[in-house]
């Protein structure tokens, strides 16, 4: 068994290396010459792949580890016989954190209270449910928005228009789909940008083309009133460096990129193989995932609730790290070819980062307890 690999995707080898022999490349690299020996493909979302890419191998099962799956021909792979396994909800943990800390950093350079806010969440999947969740029990007024599951029943969906008059911060967390009802591209388009209320905060951690770039360059051009924070851009790697200079904060599509959700992917993966090879798992997450030793945070025992969970908020993740590193990566490129070169070396050699439940905090008094388990803290009885 012959099985080719986006290098950057951890655990290969503790999963994979019994399946076949393993040949590693950079996921942009994987191209139909790359796959033509192949019989299984495992990737991450810098893989564009399609069913002409396909044709010839004997490959017959692709597993993406990635909540999102708009980077494969879904429809062309499936005529042709292969097997499809994507991750859902592998990073969602690390989603919701980066949210969080674009909400926290906001926070303090506006002067305004995000916990006092109205929240729309936009996508209410694997991500943008357990954000909803976690902001509903931070004591956050959430408004959701999601067609496709108001049309299967879903209670208490509005509207995209009803959300965007509505709510004082905007997230985004949909899949990205070109046709159809519902569909996602450009869903932030010039209209809905420059009519958003002023002073919105709007956040996109999804796909880069669900908000139309070019038009909102031209909308914060004209308002500076709008706090705009991008993890996905709409030709990545590519970057306008306009665009980035307008934005609040500006990260390299690595909002999920914690070490967990990353080993949480491959380990979903390796599960798919076995079904679609009819044999039992030999390993599990647990037996490599770094678990057993928890980080442990020791909070002042007398600082007021609020100070201790944004503490501990921007212990575990600060999402102006990532948008320094950006930016000075951008201040060194000198075309567009090192800026794609710099956007994909930042997320090869992104920092070792966990997530909340991985993280024990001391010195919470009872009403700063109840808000960092909110936020997913795990927090010892005293």
């Amino acid at each position: 068994m012959r099985i080719l690999a986006d290098e950057n995707i951890p655990l290969l080898d503790e999963f994979f290396a019994e399946q076949g022999e393993i040949t590693r490349l950079p996921g942009r690299a994987i191209n139909a010459a790359a796959i033509a020996s192949a019989d299984a493909l495992l990737v991450r979302s810098v893989t564009r792949l399609t069913a002409d890419m396909l044709r010839g191998s004997p490959v017959r099962f692709v597993g993406t580890c990635t909540i999102g799956t708009d980077h494969l021909d879904l429809p062309g792979l499936a005529a042709a016989g292969v097997q499809v396994a994507s991750a859902p909800g592998c990073n969602a943990r690390g989603v919701v954190e980066y949210v969080l800390s674009v909400l926290l950093t906001l926070s303090e350079r506006t002067g305004l209270d995000w916990r006092q806010r109205v929240i729309g969440i936009i996508g209410v999947g694997e991500v943008g449910s357990r954000l909803a969740e976690t902001l509903r029990n931070l004591g956050v007024t959430v408004l959701c928005c999601d067609p496709p599951r108001a049309e299967q029943g879903a209670e208490g969906m509005l509207d995209l228009d009803e959300v965007l008059a509505a709510a004082d911060i905007i997230s985004c967390h949909v899949p990205l789909t070109r046709q159809g009802p519902h569909a996602t591209g450009h869903l932030f388009n010039h209209a809905r940008l420059k009519a958003l209320r002023p002073g919105t905060w709007l956040i996109n951690s999804s796909r880069g083309p669900v908000i139309d770039n070019s038009a909102l360059n031209a909308v914060l051009a004209t308002r500076n009133d709008l706090q705009v924070a991008l993890d996905v851009w709409e030709h990545e790697p590519s970057l306008e460096p306009q665009l980035v200079a307008r934005c609040a904060l500006a990260t390299p599509h690595i909002a999920g990129y914690s070490l967990d959700g990353k080993l949480r992917g491959t380990a979903m993966i390796y599960q798919a193989w076995c079904e679609f090879n009819g044999q039992p798992a030999q390993c599990a997450l647990t037996d490599f995932s770094p678990t057993a030793g928890c980080n442990y945070l020791q909070l002042d025992p007398d600082a007021p609730a609020d100070w201790q969970l944004h503490r501990a908020l921007r212990w575990v993740y600060d999402v102006r790290d990532d948008d320094a590193r950006l930016r000075a990566m951008l201040a060194q490129a000198a075309d567009q070819t090192a800026i794609r070169a710099g956007f994909d070396q930042l997320r090869k050699d992104y920092p070792l980062r966990r997530e909340t439940p991985c993280i024990r905090v001391g010195g919470a008094g009872r009403d700063s307890a109840r808000l960092l388990k909110a936020a997913g803290f795990t927090v010892p009885a005293n």
